[in-house]
């Protein structure tokens, strides 16, 4: 049985998309997961399956949302080991505990890729922001002062932002210990 992590896209922000969290829980456990947990109300979900495509995980979950809450919400599902991965090689500067830093990572949802996502957006302006790829994520960390001025802060208002979902690094941080227990 694998371990997983869902990330739903645009969930519970500014009153729109509402979802309970205890009631996507119990929905997971109807589609026959297991340890079903959730983190926060921005729509993290940690669940056990023994269902190995990961593409078969996204079309189950989207559908019974679909279904069941009435909503289109993109999905991104990780292997929690994919997750781990991931983190232990963000760069040196992503995560290091500066307060002043907005540290990011951007997960792409299928079928969209890091390239599409550079595309759209552009390279990061050195002056404001950093931006380093690993894997199928965007690590992207902004001074909070000169957030504005930072390219990559204009991603929301980009068509290609319904293709990505954004989770800071405490979430990552909190999203990988809950994936170990």
């Amino acid at each position: 049985m694998e371990k997983y992590i869902a990330l739903l896209r645009g969930i519970n922000v500014s009153g729109k998309n509402k979802i309970s969290m205890a009631e996507l829980k119990k929905e997971f456990e109807q589609l026959g997961f297991l340890a079903v947990a959730t983190y926060i109300n921005s729509g993290n979900v940690i669940f056990s399956s023994n269902i190995q495509m990961v593409s078969e995980l996204i079309e189950k979950i989207e559908c019974m949302i679909k279904k069941k809450f009435e909503l289109t919400i993109p999905v991104t599902v990780l292997p929690a080991s994919e997750l781990f991965d991931i983190f232990m090689n963000a760069p040196a500067w992503w995560n290091a505990g500066n307060k002043e830093i907005y540290d990011n990572a951007i997960f792409m949802i299928p079928p969209t890729t890091v390239e599409e996502v550079l595309t759209m957006v552009g390279e990061g302006q050195a002056e404001y922001e950093q931006v380093a790829i690993y894997g199928n994520v965007i690590f992207w960390s902004v001074n909070l002062k000169s957030y504005h001025q930072s390219r990559w802060s204009k991603i929301a208002r980009l068509p290609i932002n319904n293709s990505v979902t954004v989770r800071n690094a405490n979430t990552v941080r909190k999203l990988l210990e809950l994936s170990q227990k």
